[in-house]
């Protein structure tokens, strides 16, 4: 006679417990559907930018003519895929609040493996991080188009609004999500 063992599941994803809840094996509690949605968002705010920056540093017309062009040197164009690829890894540890891996730390994590996360251990980074994004883009933003001569203008200038603009949400979708987090943490454990 063989013993008969129950299969792990084959997916972690559980049916949504209602339209407005979603919910993952491992997770405290639901996770609101706008919260997992906002926190997808994330990694597309910093798309646009990161696929400028890289255009730019190929010496592709970009925007800027004169010195403040980049003639396709090396050393920036590693430069910038560097700050494009941390800039998107960044933006992928949003989905750690709307995902199991940022309640209990994943088994590929030595010595961590299986522990859950503290809440404030996650809420704190997540918190000043939305803030400094806030911050960082809005200056930036606010210093495009500033009448230098050799920076871009007209038509230029508004591809590079478009391509930085979603970065302005970048930081309220990711307070959103951070509070989101701490409120199911708060509420389910």
């Amino acid at each position: 006679m063989t013993a008969v063992t129950e299969a792990p599941p084959a997916t972690t994803w559980a049916k949504p417990a209602s339209h407005a809840d979603s919910v993952y094996s491992g997770m405290s509690g639901p996770v609101p559907r706008w919260a997992d949605w906002a926190a997808q968002a994330t990694m597309w705010c910093a798309l646009p930018s990161g696929i400028w920056r890289i255009l730019f540093a190929l010496g592709l017309p970009a925007g800027f003519t004169g010195s403040l062009d980049p003639q396709g040197e090396p050393e920036l164009l590693a430069y910038v895929v560097v700050l494009t690829v941390a800039a998107e890894a960044v933006a992928f540890l949003s989905l750690g609040l709307v995902r199991p891996w940022g309640e209990i730390w994943p088994r590929w994590v030595p010595v961590l493996r299986g522990r859950r996360i503290r809440p404030l251990a996650v809420v704190i980074p997540a918190a000043l991080g939305s803030v400094a994004l806030m911050v960082t883009w809005a200056k930036l933003f606010n210093g495009f188009g500033t009448g230098d001569p050799e920076e871009a203008h007209g038509a230029k200038l508004v591809i590079i609004y478009v391509c930085y603009a979603p970065l302005l949400a970048w930081g309220p979708l990711l307070a959103a999500v951070t509070v989101a987090y701490a409120v199911r943490r708060r509420r389910h454990g």
